[in-house]
């Protein structure tokens, strides 16, 4: 079994995205989730998941969401010929309250079955 560590953190988008021409903030908002989860699990095969990509495109290239709140879990790679033992999926975590002021990062320990 292996066990990893799953992230729920709020990358926040809008400091990096105010020097960013318009027609590329989407763009840079996936790039600063990408930088912002390899510093938090330190791995270097990133893998964004379709909602994630959706949710940051969902108000166009010009419009990015300030915050998201993402999940991110470590997982063991079953490629023979990959060049890391181990990849990061991000997806979209569902936020109850609607507001994300306020959440910090979450560290949580879950067994794989």
């Amino acid at each position: 079994m292996f066990s990893s560590p799953i992230v729920f953190a709020p990358p926040q988008v809008e400091d990096e995205e105010k020097e960013v021409t318009f027609k590329k903030k989407a763009l840079n908002a996936i790039k600063e989730i990408r930088k912002f989860e390899e510093k938090a699990m330190g791995t270097k095969d990133v893998r964004v998941d379709v909602k994630l990509n959706k949710q940051v495109w969902s108000r166009g290239i010009r419009s990015v969401p300030r915050r998201v709140r993402v999940r991110i879990a470590r997982k063991r790679n079953d490629d023979e010929d990959a060049k890391e033992e181990l990849y990061s999926l991000v997806t979209v975590a569902e936020v109850g309250g609607g507001s994300l002021k306020g959440l910090g990062t979450q560290v949580i320990k879950e067994d794989d079955e």
